[in-house]
């Protein structure tokens, strides 16, 4: 049967069809709706379906899970992998029990990300295979030969869909939900489980041995395919290799082509491809990942071959490709003129910039609004990941690193020599996820630091996922919501309050208390978010500007989307979540309930 499917979907489809028995993720845009969808569609099976606290731990369940026979998954995006990569890249000498599919979505231009890594490099790293899907409906195929392969090698399978192909929509032909490969318990086997230098040493040399198997086996895939035509050719991988085959259709070139879906990439086409060109277009994402194996193949089988790609500056080696670009790099190759795209000219001169922001009514908002009030604006602001580093015009977003890293540059911050107050701040997922390490150490070496946690009792910037303190699991059942405050003074924090930030005048006095606390202070700004609220049934009070407005655009430039400028005065618009900070900034008393 077709589907017409969203990438992220067709692969929760695809573990059905494979019989996954453990599926543990942590949400990260593109790779959050496999998760979310499973949950959904899973209905009475048997399959453990789970949102983790972090990368590490989801890769970690997954492992522990294969090693009683379940085929498992650990779900994440590219930058989860740093956090996971400690387990990733010790798993390969390991080995698994049941299959191990390492879904890895991969961002390229940084859509929502703070950086473009290219997760082949990991793969290449940790030498286990990588599967590099086209599209939605190859990506659900690709599950299913993961696990297959990985239980014949022995060794874990990533995949990895980018941006286009988890968030692309595509007939997809879907199947029959297999039977649940659940485990039957874990055997005792040290030599193989327990990672002791006299047990992986001979481990890796294994691991070696195997990668002319796993090089074999890859090359016997559908999804590497070549044609030999004229004595230029082109060579694509992943989404890439769609761009490139409209490129040649489009402009009727008679070029030889090697279409790549796995890596590594099959050597035997690509010699044959290399002993037949004279030039050759290598056309991929990011990283040079297999315009350097063509090198290698190439610098053995043709040493005069002519190839253009990322070291010749006709593909770039950052952001996304699309199909105009690749057509017009291959229209370079064979001396045709370039096709202009769409002229945006005057409309980009008229349309104002719309950078990202917060929502009305955000209480991130009102939180920074206090701090900023308590501390000045002269204060060093670390920050974190999470929808409220779209709070930089605010002046309180100073750094944003990595997850948890908001408490450790504090830290490092005032042991470096900065005496001015530092304020850091990170939200209730990401404090549970990366930061209660960073807390911890702050108290055992005594920061003086005040470190703000932005409780909205979700995981908002990637879709509202719950997570230890919201509840309830991944598939809506019950759990036992964990204290921010507990855990804070566990770990070491003597000073520790929580606020409601939508009432400013006890928000800035915790903040200034927090300041003025002689070590490690934590400020709880709790309120849940404006759009769960909402889907919750909450109906918010509506505001008005009244005749008081003296158009001192105070509230406009606090920059909430529901505050606007008309004439002289200002207008509170149908956006207005009713949280009523502005009543209470306005210097006039110019805002009110409207009756």
């Amino acid at each position: 049967m077709k589907e017409y499917l969203l990438g992220n979907v067709a692969i929760a489809k695809g573990l059905l069809e494979a019989g996954a028995g453990v599926v543990a993720g942590y949400p990260g845009t593109p790779s959050s709706e496999i998760i979310e969808s499973l949950a959904s569609l899973k209905g009475d099976l048997p399959i453990h379906v789970e949102w983790s606290v972090n990368e590490k731990v989801a890769l970690e369940v997954a492992i522990g899970a294969s090693w009683t026979g379940a085929r498992a998954v650990a779900t994440m995006k590219h930058v989860g992998l740093n956090v996971a990569a400690d387990p990733f890249m010790t798993l390969a000498y390991l080995g698994v029990g049941g299959g191990i599919v390492v879904i890895i979505a991969d961002d390229p231009f940084c859509h929502s990300s703070q950086n473009e890594q290219d997760t082949r490099r990991y793969a290449q790293f940790a030498a286990v295979p990588c599967l590099d899907p086209v599209d939605p409906g190859v990506a659900k195929e690709m599950v299913t030969y993961g696990f297959e392969l990985s239980e014949k090698l022995n060794v874990p399978v990533m995949l990895r869909p980018t941006t286009r192909v988890s968030h692309a929509r595509s007939d997809v032909e879907t199947g029959h939900t297999a039977e649940i490969r659940r485990g039957s318990g874990f055997v005792k086997n040290p030599a193989r489980r327990v990672s002791l230098p006299v047990h992986v040493r001979p481990l890796h040399v294994e691991l070696l041995e195997k990668q002319k198997k796993i090089e074999e086996a890859l090359a016997l895939t559908p999804w590497n395919s070549l044609r030999l035509s004229g004595v230029h050719g082109v060579i694509a991988s992943g989404i890439s290799s769609l761009y490139a085959e409209e490129a040649l259709i489009e402009m009727d070139l008679d070029l030889s082509f090697l279409k790549v879906g796995t890596f590594p990439a099959p050597s035997d086409m690509i010699r044959l491809i290399v002993e037949h060109a004279s030039k050759v277009m290598i056309v991929e994402e990011l990283e040079p990942v297999l315009e350097e194996q063509v090198e290698r193949v190439a610098r053995k089988y043709n040493p005069d071959l002519e190839i253009l790609g990322k070291g010749s500056g006709h593909i770039p080696r950052f952001g996304e490709l699309d199909q105009l670009y690749v057509r017009n790099a291959i229209a370079s190759m064979e001396g045709q003129p370039a096709r202009s795209g769409p002229i945006l000219g005057e409309a980009l001169k008229i349309l104002p910039s719309r950078p990202p922001g917060l929502c009305p009514g955000c209480s991130h908002r009102a939180t920074y609004y206090a701090m900023r009030k308590a501390f000045g604006r002269d204060a060093v602001f670390p920050s974190d990941i999470g929808c409220y580093t779209m709070a930089v015009p605010m002046g309180t977003v100073d750094t944003c690193l990595c997850m948890g890293a908001s408490i450790t540059l504090a830290s490092g911050i005032r042991f470096g020599g900065e005496e001015k107050g530092i304020c850091c701040s990170l939200g209730d997922s990401t404090f549970l996820h990366g930061g209660m390490t960073g807390l911890l150490n702050a108290a055992y070496n005594k920061a003086r630091i005040t470190v703000t946690i932005l409780d909205n009792s979700t995981t908002a910037m990637t879709g509202h996922q719950p997570h230890p303190g919201t509840g309830f699991t991944a598939t809506g059942k019950w759990s036992e919501p964990v204290s921010l405050e507990a855990i804070a003074r566990a770990l070491g924090a003597e000073s520790v309050e929580t606020v409601n930030p939508y009432d400013i005048d006890s928000a800035v006095d915790a903040f200034k208390r927090a300041r003025d606390y002689p070590g490690l202070s934590v400020v709880i700004a709790k309120q849940a978010c404006v759009i769960t609220a909402r889907r919750n049934g909450q109906k918010p009070q509506a505001f008005r500007v009244n005749d008081k407005c003296e158009g001192c655009r105070i509230c406009v430039e606090f920059g909430c989307p529901a505050i606007e400028f008309e004439g002289e005065k200002a207008r509170i618009n149908n956006l207005c979540a009713g949280c009523g900070v502005c009543a209470w900034i306005c210097p006039s008393s110019a805002i009110e309930v409207m009756k």
